[in-house]
């Protein structure tokens, strides 16, 4: 008679995975290229809506965008990217908050 085989156990889940509510430092915003804003356009509605933005690191991100189809524009408290990804597409850009 053979022997069977030894159950194998499944592994308990020992943490649950944060929806970004948690903590608050779990979001993103993310923008998209969409061919119809120039830099400049670009790179004044990021000063104005993203804190600590600056002229030289909103010319990098539109850049990237413009090149490589998207960028996070600005990682922290869920409801302040919230906030900005509003205002963002408030300003015509294509926007999500992940």
């Amino acid at each position: 008679m053979a022997e069977s085989p030894t159950p194998v156990a499944t592994p308990l889940t020992t943490e649950t995975p944060s929806t970004g509510t948690g903590d608050g430092l779990e979001a993103r915003v993310v923008v998209y290229n969409c061919e119809c804003h120039t830099y400049q356009q670009v790179i004044a509605l990021f000063c104005q809506c993203i804190p600590g933005m600056t002229p030289s690191k909103a010319f990098e991100l539109a850049w990237k965008i413009d090149h490589q189809g998207e960028a996070v524009v600005f990682t922290g408290e869920w409801k302040q990217a919230e906030e900005i990804a509003e205002k963002l597409a408030g300003g015509g850009l294509r926007v999500a908050v992940q």
